[in-house]
């Protein structure tokens, strides 16, 4: 993947709804022209699906959308699990892509069968100079990436952003997504400071917990047009 050359015009910016957890709510953020849709396959987190829920999830979202064409890539959220099961629940769940949150290198993405993002988790003392030589990496490699705020305590999805300014000249090369602590309030600023080709959000369109269906419209609508 390439950035665009400069003076060229950006097409919009991309917008990943994650965290999906029911069929109704995916089909409202692809009836809102989301991108990318996200299913937490990662053991142990508050929004992890099985695999046949998943199937159950996308399944309907498919058949929702019947006849309807560019619906949204389907993500799978997976963390240092076994390469093989990784690519059953990729087949039988109908990701087009997955994310991967863990240890996982380079050689492992090759052994799947979909494309690959990349989470990449920003400390507080990371440079920009570390943080384009990793996403370099993985975009040499024809994969994608998303940028997301470090936690130890969790692997993603935490609702907090970090330090933009670390990821100023990065976040907009073609293939890279910004996340942690976006909302519909902020995402405006955080596109027109940074540019990015996409972003991200998972509690920052929920109520409680739970998806909440007039977030993930704003969320969509305050990101077109920003």
């Amino acid at each position: 993947m390439t950035s665009p050359e400069p003076g060229s015009a950006r097409q919009r910016t991309h917008v990943k709804i994650c965290g999906m957890r029911d069929a109704q709510n995916a089909l409202v953020a692809a009836d809102a022209e989301a991108d990318f849709l996200g299913f937490n396959f990662v053991e142990g987190v508050r929004r992890q699906i099985q695999p046949d829920e998943g199937q159950w999830i996308t399944e309907g979202l498919i058949g929702g959308r019947e006849g309807i064409p560019n619906g949204p890539k389907l993500v799978g959220l997976f963390r240092n699990q076994p390469v093989d099961w990784v690519r059953r629940v990729s087949q039988q769940c109908h990701l087009h892509i997955a994310q991967l949150n863990g240890d996982e290198d380079l050689t492992y993405a090759e052994e799947l069968i979909v494309p690959v993002l990349r989470q990449i988790r920003i400390k507080p003392d990371d440079t920009a100079d570390g943080l384009r030589t990793e996403v370099s990496r993985w975009l040499d490699a024809g994969h994608m990436v998303i940028l997301d705020s470090y936690d130890p305590s969790s692997p993603g999805g935490t609702g907090v952003a970090f330090d933009w300014s670390v990821a100023d000249g990065i976040v907009e090369q073609e293939g890279v997504m910004l996340a942690g602590g976006l909302t519909p309030e902020n995402v405006g600023e955080a596109i027109q400071q940074l540019n990015p080709w996409g972003v991200d959000v998972a509690s920052g369109v929920e109520m409680d917990g739970v998806k909440d269906p007039d977030k993930i419209r704003d969320f969509i609508n305050a990101a077109r047009n920003a």
